[in-house]
């Protein structure tokens, strides 16, 4: 103890003796002389005090770190740090470049203790007489204490005390020097300070300053890279090479003094030196963008970092979470795969363009998994010049919902046709099953919320397409491929508003908003505002067999030190298998049959298309057994101020923007791309003993009909134009049934009651169709392979299924929907949906055929006619509960009486000019194109 309170003594007397060299030069220098003037006694007492009694080492958090997102391949798509830095091992650095640091910064550091009283007095002289800092005064141990105050610095006021000049603080970091210098080696120490000293150019560590100049790792510096980093760390900023000529040139001066240094103390030869000295800087600066703005796959990075900043996993609260994003080192694997992210950008790209008001969005999600493989935006993600509203520019994820970055979204239109259907068959509808339905259709009775609270709407008027009529007998099949809106209206009615409702949540189905789900009679007709990530992983349930997975964009998560934690998917059933495959079946012929007839991807494929009532918004959702994907499209100036008619997008012409016309060629197109490499699998066939066998009162006679006009139309073109090929042509679309009742089928031009039963494609059909239950008696006019179908197609002669039983187990009579197969002698008829029982219960046949028969006609635009009917806009929907009909374009939908006439006529007398439709321009979201919810005002 006496010999190290001597050695301090002798310390205190060889600062006093630097109180002689005249002025005060160094920090430290000039500090520690001042308590000197009141005597050598006592500075001597001082001295020993406070270099004796040292304090435990600093507290010595990880250090911030860059955290890497990763494909599902390794490469990396982003990275988000606070500080560029990404440690590395001693051993990982050149040898030349350790020289050259403690050369130039600590020359004697492997021979003081943490206080090199030599060195500092010879840093003070070189410095005095040059001016300016040519030599560090602090060893490389106090430097290192700076740094990592300053780096677990909180707050500015913390900051600004690691970089205050006193004596004070001076002294602290003596005295934390010396204490490292106790708990570390010296190579230790030498690690630590190469892997937190700031560089310049947003570079902290030698690594991430290897890169960011050169580009090249730590371990491979030469000794002129090497000589530059080293005479950057004592003024990163007066030499920062990104700042322009004039600080490259300070930073070339800063090597060539390291250089000799170096040879000074016989590092390197002189020769070697001026060798060195006499070459370029040869930068390559390459950027190292934070965030997802410098990210490839911006939107879907966004959806990443949300997933992150909003999951308990990653901390107990958001800034926890986000300190962890930003400081953590992590390697982050994510699900997107660069395949299907290039298709969907390119087929998005290639018929919407950035600057283009109207905005393309895309999300495809891998069935069973509920993996996001591919997101894209038409626009360019980052801010507009000036930065402006409009423009090829936005930072917003269209693709997701707000919760993830997106916006309010868009009405789902006809997609959520869907749901009524699964929700049907759930219920016990067959194929062939259906009813007629009249031309216009008033929502006055019969719905129900999930809180059984009515939410008729006596006030709305649902057309098909055209509003011109349409009405007639329809199958199951063929008002879904029509995408006939009374049909689903009056289908919705029968199996209940709720259950409809139910099953739409048990597959995802939430608001982009996150607002409660409009409980609403058109609900069926997409009246929700939704996003494409939502509505893609509902389709994906579907191609799932009935499993549904939440959307999930990250697989694993990996820690600093290399510890991995595997995130699985977050599924469960939501439908039955069969059920499933049921709805699978019907969907395909969307494609052969109906609205997107002439599109194919060249294998098994289902989905469904979605137009808005006034063209507000445009939509295509569908599925192989592999692969999922929504589009969506709409204008990002306000769908219901701006619909998507008489538009040029993409430099083409567009009268009226269907689903079929934009959204479904982009969706053709990215899956087409996107599965290219991938072998082609059909769906599971329906169980036609619990499906098959439906029967619709008067559609064979309708079919009948309908083929004798179509007869008498041929021969009267071929008369007139001897046009074989034509004729042949126009017999095979009557043949195929594909219509318009609701969307326009590509190319279509044959009536709405054309097509009968369903057909399975040979391409489909995945594995034969299990063999039907046996019945005693086959009732001969429904076994008719015109009315019945797809049950001819698949069963051929084979006899009926059985009846079908009630939920209960008691078999139930025929409804007067028409859905129930006929009385049999030896079997009672199949169950009648319990919302069937119910309306029959309560009486309801008497008011229903007086609304049918009392309802006006209000037609309007037509959803399912060419470009050239749809060239003249559609009275656009106006108040914020306004309803889409999707295929239809009644003049004025509702959300339910509440928000009917008595709203409407409110805020038309407070608003007389700009009318219901009109938004709030100052709001930012709602000039969105999420932020298509028409706000209601008054």
């Amino acid at each position: 103890m006496t010999s190290r309170l001597v050695g301090h003594v002798n310390l205190g007397r060889a600062v006093l003796a630097l109180s002689l060299c005249g002025a005060a030069g160094g920090t430290l220098v000039a500090g520690l002389v001042m308590p000197f003037a009141g005597g050598a006694g006592l500075a001597a007492r001082s001295a020993a005090s406070a270099l004796t009694d040292l304090p435990a080492p600093l507290r010595e958090e990880p250090l911030p770190e860059v955290t890497r997102l990763l494909d599902r391949n390794g490469h990396q798509i982003a990275q988000f740090y606070y500080q560029n830095r990404q440690s590395v091992p001693l051993s990982a650095v050149a040898p030349v470049m350790r020289q050259a640091i403690v050369a130039i910064e600590d020359a004697r550091f492997y021979e003081h203790g943490g206080l090199d009283l030599k060195g500092t007095l010879r840093a003070f002289v070189t410095n005095t007489r040059a001016g300016g800092i040519r030599q560090g005064g602090s060893s490389i141990s106090q430097q290192l204490v700076k740094n990592i105050m300053l780096t677990q610095a909180e707050s500015e006021q913390e900051r600004a005390q690691a970089l205050v000049r006193s004596f004070r603080r001076k002294l602290d970091e003596l005295r934390y020097a010396l204490a490292l210098e106790r708990k570390y080696t010296k190579d230790q120490i030498l690690e630590r300070y190469l892997n937190i000293a700031y560089f310049g150019a947003g570079a902290f560590g030698v690594q991430a300053a290897a890169k960011r100049f050169f580009g090249v790792d730590a371990a491979d510096l030469t000794l002129t890279q090497a000589a530059t980093l080293a005479g950057a760390v004592r003024t990163p900023y007066d030499t920062d090479p990104s700042l322009g000529d004039e600080r490259r040139d300070r930073l070339r001066a800063r090597r060539d003094l390291v250089l000799g240094r170096m040879a000074e103390l016989g590092v390197i030869g002189k020769d070697a030196a001026r060798t060195a000295a006499a070459e370029p800087l040869a930068l390559h600066l390459r950027p190292e963008p934070g965030g997802c703005a410098g990210s490839a796959h911006p939107f879907f990075c966004v959806y990443v970092e949300r997933e992150v900043l909003t999951n308990p996993a990653f901390g107990y609260t958001r800034a926890d979470r986000e300190r962890r994003l930003q400081r953590g080192g992590l390697t982050i694997w994510t699900t997107i795969d660069p395949v299907a992210q290039r298709a969907a950008e390119r087929a998005i790209a290639a018929r919407v363009r950035p600057r283009d008001n109207q905005v393309a969005s895309e999300t495809m999600i891998e069935p069973g998994t509920g993996r996001i493989r591919a997101m894209a935006v038409s626009k360019r993600y980052g801010r507009n010049p000036h930065d402006r509203d409009l423009g090829p520019s936005t930072t917003y994820n269209l693709a997701a919902d707000t919760a993830h970055g997106g916006g309010l979204g868009l009405q789902a239109g006809s997609t959520f046709k869907v749901f009524t259907l699964a929700t049907a068959l759930k219920q016990g509808m067959r194929f062939g099953d259906g009813f007629t339905i009249p031309g216009a259709y008033v929502p006055s009775y019969g719905y129900r919320d999930c809180s059984g609270r009515a939410v008729n709407d006596p006030n709305t008027v649902i057309h098909n397409a055209g509003g011109e009529g349409g009405g007639g007998p329809y199958s199951l099949e063929m008002g879904t491929w029509q995408s006939v809106n009374i049909f689903y209206m009056r289908l919705e009615r029968e199996v209940g508003l709720c259950d409809v409702v139910q099953t739409a949540k048990s597959l995802g189905i939430r608001r982009a908003d996150g607002a409660p789900l409009h409980e609403v009679p058109t609900f069926t007709l997409g009246a929700n505002e939704m996003d494409p990530t939502t509505v893609a992983a509902a389709y994906a349930a579907f191609a799932a067999r009935g499993r549904y997975c939440r959307p999930m964009a990250v697989t694993a998560v990996v820690e600093r030190d290399g510890t991995r934690t595997d995130i699985p998917p977050a599924c469960a059933t939501a439908l039955e298998p069969a059920v499933a495959d049921a709805v699978s079946h019907v969907l395909t012929g969307v494609f052969t049959k109906g609205t997107m007839r002439g599109q194919s991807i060249g294998r098994p494929a289902a989905g469904k298309t979605g137009t808005n009532n006034g063209y507000t918004s445009a939509w295509f959702a569908g599925y192989t057994p592999g692969l999922a994907a929504a589009v969506s499209v709409g204008d990002i100036r306000g769908s219901y101020r701006y619909p998507l008619t008489g538009v040029t997008i993409g430099g083409r012409y567009y009268g009226a923007v269907q689903g079929a016309s934009l959204p479904g060629p982009i969706w053709v197109a990215s899956m087409h791309a996107a599965l290219r490499d991938t072998p082609a699998y059909g769906f599971v066939p329906p169980d036609m003993a619990r499906f098959g066998g439906g029967f619709t009162p008067g559609l064979k006679e309708a079919l009948e009909k309908q083929r004798e006009k179509e007869k008498k139309k041929r021969e009267a073109e071929r008369g007139k134009h001897d046009d074989g090929d034509s004729a042949s042509a126009t017999e095979k679309d009557a043949t195929d049934g594909a219509a318009s009742g609701g969307e326009q089928a590509s190319g279509s031009t044959t009536t709405p009651l054309a097509g009968g039963g369903r057909t399975t494609p040979t391409a489909v059909r995945a594995a034969p169709a299990a063999p039907p239950r046996h019945s005693t008696v086959v009732h001969p006019t429904r076994n008719s392979p015109v009315a019945t179908g797809a049950r001819s197609a698949a069963r051929g002669t084979s006899p009926r299924a059985p009846l079908r039983r009630g939920p209960s187990g008691v078999p139930a009579t025929a409804g007067r929907t028409g859905w129930a197969s006929l009385a049999r002698p030896h079997a009672a008829p199949p169950a009648a949906p319990p919302a069937v029982r119910r309306a029959k219960a309560r009486g309801d046949a008497a008011r229903h055929g007086a609304a049918e028969r009392g309802t006006p006609k209000h037609g309007t635009a037509d959803h399912g006619t060419t470009e050239r009917r749809a060239a003249v806009p559609p009275r656009t929907p106006r108040g914020r509960h306004s309803a889409v009909s999707h295929e239809s374009t009644h003049p004025r939908t509702t959300h339910g009486a509440a928000h009917g006439a008595t709203h409407d006529a409110a805020h038309a007398a407070k608003h007389p000019a700009r009318g219901r439709a009109t938004r709030r321009a100052e709001s930012p979201a709602r000039r969105h194109p999420s932020a298509h919810r028409v706000r209601r005002h008054g």
